[in-house]
C-alpha cells in the first residue's frame, strides 16, 4: 500500500471554505450529544463547524462564560484578542468581539488587523500585568494549533498568561453548555465598536533583544530561513529581519485557509506541524540553501528545527541542545533555576541536566504546568516532547507563560552564531557523552471505559517486575517534580521507559517508548508497554 504522506496536497484534499463558513452560523449544536458539546482540552475548545463542534453558539456561550469566570474572579483589565489564519478563525474572532462588547468588557484587538501567534498574546498578557497597573489583563487566542484547516479552536488564558488551568476550563465549558442548553437567551451580543487595538507585533519584535542573542547571529551573518506554514507568525519573521537586519527569508509567505501549499502529514491529512517529517516534506527540500531553516505551526507555538547536516530534528533532541546551550549562556539566571520538562520527553534530558549541575523538574503533560516557574524564575526553561517550549529573559524574568516557537526557532539560529555548530552536530556531541536513545510514539485501541481507567490507574495496579528483561525501577502516576497526577502512567528502568496516556479525542492511548540500547530494543518496549497497560485497564 502507498502512502501519500510527504506528497502536495491535492484538490481533492482541500477543504471548501465557503462551506466551512455557512456552517459556523447555520449549524446548532444540540449540548445532549457528546460531540456538539464544549469541551476544553490541554489547549481549548476545538472542533469542525462541519461536525456541530465549532459553531456560533459555541463562541458566543464560551465567550460569554469567560466573561462571568473573569468577573468572578475579579479580573477588570483589558483582555487582550487575538487569531491564527485557520478560516474559522475569523468568523470566532468576530462572535467573540460582539459578546465583549456586549458586556463591556475593554477589549484590545491588533493595531494592524494582523494574526496574533499564541507567544505575542501570552507576551502582551504579562506585558500588562508586570506594568504596575492597578487592575489586571487576561486574554483569548482563536485558534486550533497545528490541526487541519477545517477545525476551528478558542483557548483562554488568565492573567498569568499561559494556558488556563482545569479548574478555570472545566467552570468555563459547563457554563458555556449550559447558556447552550438554556437557548443562548444569558448570552449578550452586541455590534463591535469603538474596539481598542494593540500593536502586538511590534512589541514582541522590539523585546526580543532581551531574551536572544540578535546582535551575534547578525554579526555571524547566519543565513536563515523561515517557513510559518501558513501561519500568524507570517509578518513577524518579515518585521524580526527588518529591525535586527538579519539574513532572514521568509521562505513561504503564502496565506492560505486550505493550505494548498502544505505537503500531507503521516496520515493523509493537512496538518500545520512543524515537527513532522511529512508536514515539513516540501520545507525540507529548501535545506541545503540556509545556515538553519525553520518552520511553525498556524499559532506559532510550535517550532521545527532544519539543519543542512541533520534534516528535521527530532524535537526531543532540540530541546536537550537548547537546554544544554541555555543553562550555559544565561549568566543571569538564578543558579538554582531547575529544567523542566514533561514526563512523556526524553531522558536524555535528564542526563543533561545532571551533568549541568541542575534540578530537573519533571510535570504531567501540558505546558500550564510550568507557568509557575517561568513566572517567579525557579524554572529557567520549560520543554515539551511535542516541540513547545519556552525559557527565561536574560535577567531571569518571565517572557512568555505559552509555548513560543518564534523564540526557539531564533535560538537555533544564536546557538550556531556563538557555537560555530549547528544543533544537530551539537546533539551528536551529546549522544557520545550520553548515549543515543531511540524514541517513537505509537497508539493502541482503548474503549472509552479503558480510557477512564488509565487516566486514573495507580501504580501498584501494574505487577510486572521487569521491562525488557531488566528490573523495573520506578512506576508513576504522579509526576515527580509537581506531585501532580499524570493522567496515565510511566515505567522506568535504568536503560528505558515507557509512559501511556488516553487520547483526549479517539479511541486509543498512547504509548511513548525509550530505550538508551537500540532500535530492536524499543519495540521489546513497546510490545511489553502494551501488554503491560492492557492488562492493567482490562474491562
Amino acid at each position: 500500500m502507498t502512502t501519500r504522506a510527504g506528497t502536495p496536497a491535492q484538490e481533492s484534499d482541500l477543504i471548501d471554505v465557503e462551506a466551512l463558513i455557512k456552517a459556523y452560523y447555520d449549524l446548532k449544536p444540540d449540548v445532549s450529544e457528546p460531540e456538539q458539546r464544549v469541551v476544553f482540552g490541554t489547549s481549548g475548545h476545538r472542533g469542525s463547524s462541519l461536525k456541530t463542534a465549532f459553531n456560533e453558539d459555541h463562541i458566543a456561550a464560551t465567550t460569554q462564560a469567560i466573561v462571568e469566570y473573569r468577573a468572578g474572579q475579579g479580573i477588570t483589565g483589558p483582555l487582550f484578542l487575538g487569531a491564527d489564519t485557520h478560516a474559522l478563525s475569523a468568523p470566532a474572532r468576530t462572535t467573540a468581539l460582539e459578546v465583549l462588547v456586549a458586556n463591556e468588557v475593554r477589549v484590545l484587538v491588533d493595531e494592524f488587523d494582523d494574526f496574533v501567534p499564541t507567544p505575542a498574546l501570552s507576551h502582551a498578557i504579562l506585558r500588562y500585568n508586570n506594568a504596575g497597573n492597578d487592575d489586571e489583563a487576561d486574554g483569548i487566542v482563536v485558534t486550533p494549533s497545528h490541526n487541519p484547516p477545517a477545525d476551528g479552536g478558542f483557548k483562554y488564558n488568565p492573567p498569568h498568561g499561559g494556558p488556563a488551568d482545569s479548574d478555570a476550563t472545566s467552570w468555563i465549558a459547563n457554563r458555556a453548555n449550559e447558556l447552550i442548553e438554556g437557548g443562548m437567551v444569558e448570552v449578550k451580543m452586541a455590534e463591535p465598536s469603538a474596539v481598542e487595538t494593540y500593536d502586538f507585533r511590534g512589541h514582541y519584535v522590539d523585546d526580543l533583544e532581551n531574551i536572544i542573542d540578535v546582535a551575534a547571529i547578525k554579526k555571524a551573518g547566519v543565513r536563515i530561513g523561515a517557513d510559518p506554514l501558513g501561519g500568524a507568525s507570517v509578518h513577524y519573521w518579515q518585521a524580526i529581519a527588518e529591525r535586527y537586519e538579519l539574513d532572514l527569508t521568509v521562505v513561504n509567505p503564502e496565506v492560505d485557509p486550505t493550505w494548498r501549499f502544505m505537503t500531507l502529514d503521516w496520515d493523509e491529512k493537512i496538518r500545520m506541524d512543524p515537527s513532522s517529517p511529512s508536514a515539513m516534506a516540501s520545507v525540507l527540500a529548501h535545506k541545503d540553501e540556509y545556515d538553519i531553516l525553520t518552520g511553525n505551526d498556524a499559532d506559532a507555538d510550535r517550532h521545527g528545527i532544519v539543519t543542512p547536516d541533520g534534516g528535521l530534528m527530532n524535537p526531543n533532541h532540540y530541546l536537550a541542545v537548547a537546554i544544554d546551550y541555555l543553562y550555559q549562556h544565561r549568566n543571569g539566571w538564578k543558579s538554582d533555576a531547575a529544567i523542566g520538562k514533561t514526563l512523556v520527553s526524553s531522558s536524555i534530558i535528564d542526563k543533561v541536566a545532571e551533568s549541568l549541575g541542575r534540578r530537573l523538574w519533571e510535570v504531567p503533560v501540558g505546558f500550564k504546568w510550568f507557568v509557575p516557574g517561568l513566572v517567579d524564575g525557579s524554572v529557567g526553561f520549560g520543554g515539551e516532547e511535542s516541540a513547545g517550549a519556552s525559557f527565561l529573559r536574560f535577567d531571569g524574568t518571565v517572557w512568555t507563560t505559552d509555548k513560543d516557537g518564534i523564540l526557539l526557532a531564533l535560538l537555533a539560529s544564536e546557538i550556531i552564531a556563538v557555537t560555530g555548530k549547528t544543533p544537530s552536530q551539537l546533539y551528536s556531541e551529546l549522544t557520545e557523552k550520553f548515549g543515543d536513545p531511540v524514541y517513537q510514539r505509537v497508539d493502541a485501541a482503548a474503549s472509552k471505559a479503558q480510557k477512564a481507567k488509565l487516566g486514573k490507574l495507580d501504580g501498584d495496579a501494574i505487577t510486572a517486575t521487569e521491562l525488557a528483561g531488566d528490573p523495573i525501577t520506578a512506576k508513576l502516576t504522579h509526576a515527580p517534580g509537581n506531585d501532580a497526577a499524570v493522567g496515565g502512567l510511566k515505567v522506568v528502568t535504568d536503560k528505558a521507559w515507557f509512559a501511556a496516556r488516553p487520547s483526549g479525542t479517539e479511541d486509543v492511548y498512547k504509548i511513548y517508548a525509550e530505550s538508551f540500547v537500540g532500535e530492536d530494543h524499543l519495540r521489546q518496549v513497546q510490545e511489553e508497554a502494551k501488554k503491560i497497560v492492557d492488562a492493567a485497564i482490562a474491562e
